[in-house]
């Protein structure tokens, strides 16, 4: 077989970011039984941020590519906001809260 293909928005590294972010959330995810909101919120925040930057490099001019980032970041920043409530609900750990805004500030700085 040839060289490995990639999507353009596969080469980015806030691309990657965004996925070991979804990497990190799962098992917080998976320990609830029964989904509260904030957890599915958490959810659909999480996976937001890569979806929307992988449809953001696909687009054509600097506007549409900027309005997915922008809705990218807000996810990111939702998802920030959904840990804070979630330690402060006592259902995380204030290291699983630090890691997690770790990686979200490092792709929100992207």
């Amino acid at each position: 077989m040839g060289d490995q293909m990639y999507f353009d928005h596969e080469k980015l590294i806030v691309y990657q970011r965004s996925l070991e972010f979804i990497e990190f959330a799962e098992p917080i995810l998976q320990r609830f039984k029964y989904r509260i909101p904030i957890i599915e919120h958490l959810d659909e925040a999480s996976t937001s941020i890569s979806l929307n930057i992988a449809e953001g490099t696909g687009k054509l001019t600097p506007k549409d590519k900027c309005k997915f980032f922008d809705i990218s970041r807000g996810s990111a920043l939702e998802c920030a906001s959904s840990l804070d409530i979630l330690l402060r609900k006592k259902k995380i750990s204030e290291e699983e809260m630090t890691n997690g805004q770790k990686l979200l500030l490092e792709t929100v700085s992207m």
